[in-house]
């Protein structure tokens, strides 16, 4: 019988730091997506111990992805039976985090926001390039969450875009 081994979309990976700033991969645990039936969300954020995040934030493991919509980041989802509807996003999301002087001004070149106004505890739905992803910003820098299919893609954009970046910088 064959032995599967549970590997991360970007396994074997190295991080890329260029002029300080650093591409990785990174594990954040389990991802549920949470979806509030109608009138349900201060019941859902009863269950979870916490507020249901405002449009365009994140806190304590909890990232807002649409209308009456989070992703549950890092911890198990408890029983929302008659709450919201629940799925694991585990699998099929990869996150990479960027960290440095750079990291704004790199991913400006391929996101249509101005990041140098994110401050931590932003979150936004946008796309990268021609992907979609999650962004969301804390105090080392951007977390983004993409499609586990478009992780190799994401990363050479991201990259990319951080060389530039570096050359320009480097002038």
């Amino acid at each position: 019988m064959p032995e599967l081994i549970a590997k991360t979309a970007l396994a074997g990976q190295a991080p890329a730091t260029h002029a300080g700033t650093t591409l990785a991969e990174a594990d954040l645990g389990p991802v549920t997506s949470i979806a509030c039936f109608p009138g349900q969300q201060k019941a859902v954020a009863t269950t979870l111990g916490q507020p249901f995040p405002a449009p365009n934030t994140h806190a304590k493991g909890l990232c807002w992805t649409g209308p009456d919509q989070a992703f549950l980041i890092g911890r198990t989802a408890p029983d929302l039976t008659g709450l919201a509807a629940c799925t694991d996003q585990s699998g099929g999301w990869v996150t990479l985090r960027l960290d440095g002087p750079l990291a704004a001004e790199a991913l400006m070149r391929l996101v249509p926001l101005d990041l140098h106004k994110f401050t931590p505890g932003q979150a936004a739905r946008a796309p990268l390039g021609h992907m979609q992803m999650v962004l969301m910003a804390d105090a080392q820098g951007f977390l983004i969450l993409v499609f586990r299919s478009m992780a190799r893609t994401a990363w050479h954009e991201i990259e990319t875009a951080l060389k530039a970046c570096a050359a320009r910088a480097a002038l």
